[in-house]
């Protein structure tokens, strides 16, 4: 008896002790708060040492914590010098916005207030790219093909900085990152675990710009665009606001914290998630989420973003995976809002990099993430010159038909610059009908092969019976269409797939 009143003694202060190591854990964590949200003078968690900030003409934002009715005084020291009136912290919160700065540096950034100061050091300022997206875009450094070589490289790119937040999910917006996963790096530290996509993309603008990037990661794997999306984003494609998703978690908690920082633009490399999550939907979602960026960018950088920042993605590439791949082709076409090529009239100032001709049904992490990364980002590349940088003379989309003209049993599809072909290879096809109806998803399509090709044409064969013609044409529609830089039509210079397409003789 007196041993069962020991043990119960001895349990409750055990109880006790553990009740109080909790109290003290979060008591420490509230200090450790108040300290850098409302004691001590901080920035916000994605400025730090090594960072870039957005040059001229655009104007870089800073902001960060301090003590209510503190005055603020931002010093920039560096090849040229800024020193900005002061401005009250409210609510814990400062921010300030400087002049225009040309690229360059390396600058310090200062914040000074009566009691206490801050300092940002081994500052540039270049271009910001945010790199979005699922698991296409964290495929990182250390996975791609020739990574030994391509981080070896990397030490010839100091002034290629990039940094990338921590995943986390939240059910409310919030006012900055909870954590960070890279801090701000000069490669070759911790690039191993950078996206490779937006490090080859950085890497490729600077030898063609020579001044400063800046690349910000905010990616997780296996997801929908759905979360990444704003609650009024969905709302305009009537999407309601709950799922097996758990919508606009990652907008919350990894993109509206960034939406104070003044950037020039966006890559993204997503869709896969859509293919077996409202697909139907995503010819409205991703245009509305490419709206909504913009238009929060501009806002929360007080108008410092661009309204119409240019925005690039990548076109899903191969998969395998018999059960969802057979909707791949179908996101594809979405992610175009049904146009086949961008920028086009719902989606101007935007680039794509078609991907479905870089298969890898050997990578380790399955063939839905191809290790040559370097081609998605340089076909990326062309299409910010072009349409980012306004660099005349760039080609950077593959060949478009035009007007498909039917001629009997054969349809010429002519395309709207010069081609190069590969017989030999059929991935046209189309649809026969009995009458003049809309091919829908039961039809039955049947082979196309080029039978003649001239500089900008080729003619396909048909196979369809006597009583039909052709009601549908496509091209690529498949997950996995062609072998390695392989699929028929190409630019010219072979350096440019066409992709894929779907039209329908009849639609209304």
């Amino acid at each position: 008896m007196q041993h069962s009143v020991y043990t119960r003694r001895c349990l409750r202060l055990l109880l006790l002790l553990l009740l109080l190591a909790v109290v003290i854990v979060c008591v420490w964590k509230c200090l450790a708060a108040i300290h850098r949200r409302e004691g001590g003078l901080s920035f916000a968690s994605y400025y730090g040492d090594h960072m870039v900030l957005q040059k001229s003409p655009e104007r870089a934002v800073l902001w960060g914590y301090g003590c209510d009715g503190a005055q603020v005084t931002l010093i920039l020291s560096g090849p040229t010098k800024q020193k900005t009136s002061q401005v009250n912290v409210t609510n814990g919160i400062w921010r300030v916005t400087l002049d225009p700065v040309e690229a360059g540096g390396p600058y310090n950034v200062t914040a000074v207030t009566k009691d206490s100061s801050a300092t940002l050091t081994d500052v540039l300022f270049g271009d910001i790219w945010l790199c979005g997206g699922q698991s296409n875009m964290w495929f990182n450094m250390s996975m791609v093909f020739n990574a030994s070589e391509e981080l070896k490289l990397s030490e010839k790119y100091p002034d290629v900085r990039f940094f990338m937040a921590a995943l986390n999910q939240s059910k409310t917006e919030l006012l900055d990152l909870t954590d960070v996963e890279i801090p701000w790096s000069v490669a070759p530290t911790n690039l191993e675990g950078f996206s490779a996509v937006c490090w080859l993309y950085g890497r490729y603008l600077y030898d063609m710009l020579k001044y400063p990037i800046g690349l910000v990661e905010s990616c997780w794997e296996g997801t929908p665009v759905e979360v990444w999306s704003s609650a009024r984003a969905l709302l305009r494609c009537g999407q309601d606001f709950a799922g097996p998703k758990n919508d606009s978690v990652l907008w919350n908690s990894m993109i509206h914290p960034l939406l104070n920082m003044t950037i020039k633009g966006a890559i993204w490399y997503q869709g896969e998630a859509n293919t077996y999550y409202h697909k139907d939907k995503y010819a409205c979602t991703f245009p509305a989420m490419i709206d909504d960026w913009r238009k929060s960018f501009h806002n929360g950088s007080g108008g410092k973003t661009a309204i119409d920042f240019p925005f690039g993605f990548v076109q899903l590439s191969t998969d395998n995976n018999n059960s969802v791949s057979v909707f791949t082709p179908i996101v594809r076409w979405h992610q175009t809002a049904d146009f086949g090529y961008v920028p086009n009239d719902r989606m101007p100032n935007t680039f794509m990099a078609v991907a479905l001709d870089l298969p890898d049904p050997d990578s380790p992490l399955r063939p839905i993430h191809p290790r040559d990364k370097q081609d998605v980002a340089y076909r990326l590349t062309l299409g910010a010159r072009a349409v980012a940088y306004n660099e005349k003379g760039v080609a950077f989309q593959g060949p478009f038909p035009k007007p498909i003209l039917y001629k009997g049993t054969q349809v010429i599809v002519n395309y709207n610059q010069e081609i190069s072909v590969n017989k030999s290879v059929h991935i046209f096809e189309i649809c026969c009908t009995e009458t003049q109806v809309s091919c829908g998803s039961k039809s039955h399509w049947v082979p196309a092969p080029i039978v003649w090709s001239n500089k900008t044409s080729v003619e396909l064969s048909t196979r369809c019976k006597p009583s039909q013609e052709v009601g549908a044409l496509r091209y690529a529609w498949s997950a996995s269409p062609c072998l390695f830089k392989a699929c028929p039509i190409y630019s010219a210079d072979k350096s440019l797939p066409a992709p894929p397409f779907i039209f329908n003789r009849y639609s209304p």
